[in-house]
């Protein structure tokens, strides 16, 4: 289950929106400097907020990396392997166990 988050969707949304903007209206203002701003201005962590905003990039396309439903995926993914895993090694001793039951020559 995830942790819950610090920070209501609506929140991050309006902070992403808000540095976007900024960056929009002066070109030569740094992502830094933006989020430093603007995180001062609502209560965020500048650090949090660039994360949020490099999210952002990635989700729309603008810089290369894992999307969030990608990220999602891959965990599903990555949980679903585990339990196959596990799975096989239960099987695997099962197997090597009535094995040993059905052949007396195999040592115990």
């Amino acid at each position: 289950m995830p942790a819950p988050r610090k920070y209501p969707q609506e929140l991050r949304d309006r902070a992403i929106r808000l540095v976007q903007e900024a960056r929009q209206e002066e070109p030569e203002l740094s992502v830094t400097a933006a989020v430093t701003r603007i995180g001062a201005r609502i209560g965020v962590n500048p650090d949090t907020l660039r994360g949020w905003v490099k999210q952002a990039d990635i989700d729309a396309g603008k810089r290369p990396g894992t999307t969030t439903e990608d990220g999602k995926r891959i965990k599903e993914l990555e949980r679903e392997v585990r339990e196959l895993k596990r799975a096989n090694e239960i099987l695997l001793a099962a197997s090597s166990f009535f094995a040993r039951e059905l052949d007396p020559r195999l040592p115990w």
